[in-house]
Formats: C-alpha cells, structure tokens, sequence
C-alpha cells in the first residue's frame, strides 16, 4: 500500500517535469523562430579585386520588375531610382508535400504593405521575386544563414553571382550547377562571384 500511495503521489511531480520541458521547448521554438523572422537587408561582399568586382562590393538587393538587383544602398544613388530595398525574413514555405523549408519573404510595398517569396528562376538562374503561384515551381528554399548567422545560403550552399545586364546594372543569379554561369559569361556579360550578407534593421539585432 505503501508503494501504491507512492507511486500515485509521484504522478503529479511526473506530470509537472514534462509539462515543464514541454514549456521550455515550446520557448524554444518561440525564441528561434523570433530570430528567423528578424527583418534584414542583404548586402553583396566580394573578395575579389578587380575593378567590376569593387564596384558590386558593399551594394543592396533592391528589387525591381519581378527581379532581383544589386544597387546603392542609398537610394538617391540608385541606377535604378525606383528600385525598392528588399526588407527580408524567414519563414516555412507553404509546400508541404516537397517539405522544402524555409523560404525568403521580402517586403515589396510599403503602400499598400505586401510581400512575396524570393526565388530562383529555375530556367534562367535569376533571382526573382513573386507571390505563391509564381514562386511554387521554382527554387524557393531552404534558405538558410551561416554558422555566424552573417551569411545567407540556399540549399546549404552560397552560389550567388552579380551580372552586368547593362551598364552599371547588376543582377542576381544563382551559379546552381558551378560553372561561373557559364552560358551567360559566353555572351559576353561580366559574372562577378558575391557572398550575400544579412544586415539587421534597427530594432531587430535582440531577437
């Protein structure tokens, strides 16, 4: 008798240890996906030290047209004046029967407010931007950071590129298959190498 008064006195502190871990994991959870959603601009870095390459360096993805672009982080200093600065986060893509992670939401309107998922183009290797329908049958994840949390990688890999289409405009592109986009360099247009950096906004860095 003496067991079973035991036993059943225990079930209570059982109870309140798992409820506990739940609550702990479930904050957990909370705290990463907080820091996920961190809003973020994303800058291009490049090692390299040739002319075109300093002159990608240090610039912003903007978006434009359904596309993705490298410009001045000052927009009075913008090739393209109407760019609008990407404002990006992370979040789980709606495709659950691919189950392919996290994707990249940016802001693309302030007026009305909206956003889209950035993704690549599966034809053409150019970063695009667009709404679910758009985006579905694309590369749209996962999108992920590196181990400092500075970098941003898709599919575990940072295989981004800047092209020149025209003078003075870049564009984004994934190097998915590691040849230096090299269809595109054939025709002539400059392929600078770029690492893609998160540049927290202000009021995001504590998340």
């Amino acid at each position: 008798m003496v067991i079973g008064l035991l036993t059943i006195t225990s079930i209570p502190t059982v109870a309140g240890i798992a409820l506990g871990v739940r609550e702990q994991r479930n904050q957990n959870s909370q705290r990463a996906d907080a820091r996920r959603m961190a809003k973020f601009n994303i800058d291009a870095y490049c090692e390299a030290n040739s002319e075109k390459a300093k002159e990608v360096q240090g610039k912003r993805v903007v978006l434009k047209d359904n596309k993705v672009y490298l410009d001045d982080p000052h927009p009075s200093l913008r090739k393209e004046a109407t760019a609008y600065t990407a404002l990006a986060f992370y979040i789980g893509y709606p495709d659950d029967d691919r189950k392919r992670g996290d994707g990249l939401v940016t802001s693309v309107s302030d007026n009305p407010p909206m956003l889209n998922w950035i993704y690549v183009d599966k034809n053409s290797l150019e970063l695009k931007y667009g709404n679910r329908s758009q985006s579905i049958e694309h590369l749209v994840g996962h999108w992920d950071w590196t181990k400092d949390e500075t970098g941003i990688t898709l599919e575990g890999e940072e295989l981004f590129a800047a092209v020149e289409e025209e003078p003075g405009v870049w564009a984004l592109y994934c190097d998915c298959y590691r040849d230096g986009l090299a269809g595109i360099a054939q025709t002539g247009k400059t392929v600078v190498e770029i690492s893609l950096d998160r540049s927290l906004v202000e009021g995001e860095k504590d998340k």
